[in-house]
């Protein structure tokens, strides 16, 4: 906390004292410099007695509560946003060296996006902070302080909850088709996650680390199988979209009929053959694939 907060004040104070430093790349270091002094002097502290003095209790009241939880997130996305304009600017000037640099006017706009973004996209941090009062409220209570996210509510409410007054069959169908295209999404979710991370896994360790895996027979065994696996997924995709009744099966069934009975039964004509084909009731065509 002292090497980052002084370090990082140096810094910025050596900038702001010589215009000769003041380059393009020092003026994107100092966007990082300015959100990790900001965290040292202003989070640091509160955390240090908090999990460490307090042993997870907080005595600090709400408003810094939302404060520190606030501009937490505000420095983790100043400083993921700070390096990516860092990252651009040094490809730009080693890929394309005979272009003009940017401007200081367009640095200047990137600066100001730097930081207007994640302070607008961390208010969300700042709202659902919350303290949570645990343990024995009589002799040793414990204040939690985090950013508690509704999420189970807003699920539990969406999955759980009935719709009020009286519900037709073609409602409940309607709600049950729901829910399963909700876990259809989930599990679709999950297996791309299962099949890639594998691949990415091995990727990562044969770029960085190729001395762990070598080119003997068994890892390239691995690697066909890991690949299979990764490719598969793409097949997992079709079972999983074709397991809940969408419009897709019905209007191929009705092809594959028609062409069949155009085939077989010139005689028939198509409009016959439509209507035959696909006279179901009303109640039938609550489609779980439509998310309202």
């Amino acid at each position: 906390m002292l090497v980052c907060g002084l370090g990082n004040f140096l810094f910025i104070a050596t900038l702001t004292r010589y215009k000769k430093l003041r380059n393009l790349t020092n003026l994107l270091i100092a966007n990082l410099a300015i959100s990790d002094f900001l965290v040292a002097v202003v989070c640091c502290p509160f955390l240090v007695d908090y999990y460490v003095v307090k042993k997870l209790s907080w005595n600090h009241g709400l408003v810094m509560c939302a404060s520190v939880n606030y501009l937490q997130t505000v420095s983790l996305y100043v400083s993921t946003n700070a390096l990516l304009a860092i990252a651009v600017d040094r490809y730009m000037a080693i890929v394309h060296p005979l272009r003009p640099r940017m401007k200081y006017q367009t640095a200047y706009m990137v600066i100001t996006g730097v930081w207007i973004i994640p302070v607008l996209i961390a208010a969300p941090s700042a709202y659902f902070a919350s303290e949570t009062t645990y343990g024995s409220t009589s002799t040793n209570p414990k204040v939690f302080c985090a950013q508690i996210w509704p999420v189970e509510k807003i699920s539990r409410e969406l999955w759980f909850k009935s719709v009020p007054g009286f519900q037709t069959e073609q409602i409940r169908k309607r709600l049950r088709c729901r829910r399963k295209t909700v876990m259809v999404l989930i599990a679709i979710l999950t297996l791309y996650i299962l099949c890639w991370a594998p691949y990415y896994a091995y990727t990562i360790l044969r770029d960085f680390h190729p001395t762990i895996i070598t080119r003997e027979k068994n890892s390239l065994v691995a690697f066909y199988v890991i690949e299979c696996i990764a490719m598969s997924n793409s097949m997992i995709n079709t079972f999983c979209f074709v397991s809940v009744k969408n419009n897709t099966v019905k209007y191929l069934k009705k092809i594959v009929l028609l062409r069949w009975r155009s085939t077989y039964a010139p005689n028939k004509t198509v409009d016959e053959m439509d209507m035959r084909t696909f006279s179901v009731p009303v109640t039938e065509e609550i489609e779980c694939i439509h998310l309202r």
